[in-house]
């Protein structure tokens, strides 16, 4: 597969994304002497207090409904290692790809999808603003921009600047979707930034690409895992699934006497190693077909990074199932309403007396606005075990035993 891809003098490919030549930090820094900027990016992020958060915040089971289901940080470890593997053989930059993938999920709230739209609702249903305030930039939650708002402004590490100063190209990453209001507000702020792409129709570098497939690719195969581990799906519920029985007769066609967890593990290897091979054969033959020469090229053209056209229609079937059986599965639907009840509760009793917050997020003499934001952003970087602790103290309900 390599021998189609031609690398420069650097080991990557013309139009991979190269960090001597990055569009650079919002605020301009000497260069690390012994480390490329992307490598200083991923370090800026494994070091920062958001990530170490993540090992506290949940994927798809909570996180005090056992130990050995994925998590945040863990969910995010598995998209860095996947996004690492494709990249070496389409000789893009692993470092970039590694630091977008350890960041994707910083602006994640305590209690996955349940507490981010929990957020979004209790944000957009305030009565204070007008229709126009809340249908202005910048209402609402989206987490992809919590994110990138975690990385620009929410981090206090050093002395001259909030956030982590990051790349534009990880920033660009970070931010895998966009509302157009929300777009309009930052080009506002940086034209021509990491959001002028959802107003322009362009497309982010390979590596953005790369790492928005990978936590598909990540997620899919873990809560195969994850929900069979539960209890919540069987085996032989996932084996009516077409690409996972696929793999699942190949495993038993090679070990005929695997049985149990080690056929369950086997099948979901042999899964992902097929998904990752047609990755890295749909996106090759794409890049030659568009005769790419640099990064910016890349960025004229549709994603490039891709499933083949049988692989996705495979992929979304098991998506499908998931959602149908797992996702809204009679106990997960369960807990996810006692988690979206925390968060809503908290963001209510939070909003109407201040003086529960800590110093650093309350702003008792700011607009509604401004002060409903500093309470998402609070509620935001909550562990999932903090925000029930917190709701059983301010509200004095014990809603997880």
């Amino acid at each position: 597969m390599n021998a189609t891809l031609e690398a420069g003098s650097t080991g990557l490919a013309p139009y991979a994304s190269d960090p001597a030549r990055s569009r650079g930090r919002r605020f301009p820094q000497p260069e690390a002497p012994t480390r490329t900027a992307y490598q200083r990016d991923r370090d800026r992020v494994i070091h920062s207090t958001a990530f170490r958060r993540l090992v506290y915040k949940t994927q798809v089971f909570l996180n005090h409904e056992g130990d050995l289901f994925r998590t945040r940080l863990t969910h995010s470890l598995e998209v860095a290692q996947l996004g690492r593997s494709i990249a070496r053989s389409l000789q893009l930059n692993e470092d970039l790809v590694e630091a977008i993938a350890l960041a994707h999920d910083l602006g994640h709230t305590p209690f996955g999808h349940a507490g981010q739209d929990a957020l979004h609702e209790s944000l957009r249903s305030l009565s204070g603003p007008s229709q126009a305030e809340q249908e202005a930039p910048g209402w609402g939650f989206e987490h992809n921009l919590q994110s990138l708002r975690v990385v620009d402004h929410l981090e206090e590490r050093y002395p001259t600047f909030d956030g982590l100063n990051l790349c534009f190209e990880t920033r660009e990453g970070i931010l895998k979707h966009c509302s157009r209001a929300n777009a309009q507000r930052l080009e506002a702020a940086e034209p021509g930034g990491v959001a002028a792409r959802f107003l322009t129709g362009g497309s982010p570098s390979l590596e953005a690409q790369l790492c928005n497939l990978a936590d598909e690719i990540a997620y899919n195969a873990h809560d195969i895992d994850d929900g069979v581990r539960s209890g919540l799906l069987s085996l032989e519920q996932v084996a009516e699934v077409p690409l996972f029985d696929r793999f699942r007769c190949q495993a038993l066609a090679e070990h005929p006497t695997l049985e149990g967890r080690r056929l369950l593990f086997e099948s979901i290897r042999l899964m992902l190693s097929e998904q990752v091979y047609d990755v890295i054969r749909t996106t090759a033959e794409a890049i030659q077909s568009a005769e790419l020469d640099s990064p910016e090229a890349v960025r004229q053209r549709p994603p490039l990074v891709a499933f083949s056209p049988a692989m996705r229609a495979e992929s979304q079937v098991l998506k499908s199932f998931l959602l149908r059986n797992l996702y809204r599965h009679p106990q997960v639907m369960e807990t996810t309403e006692r988690a979206r009840r925390v968060v809503s509760e908290l963001f209510t009793r939070y909003l109407e007396d201040p003086a529960q917050l800590p110093e650093s997020h309350a702003r008792p003499e700011g607009s509604l606005q401004q002060r409903a934001r500093a309470v998402a952003d609070y509620i935001a970087g909550m562990t999932d075990r903090f925000a029930i602790r917190e709701h059983e103290r301010l509200l004095g309900q014990v809603l997880f035993p």
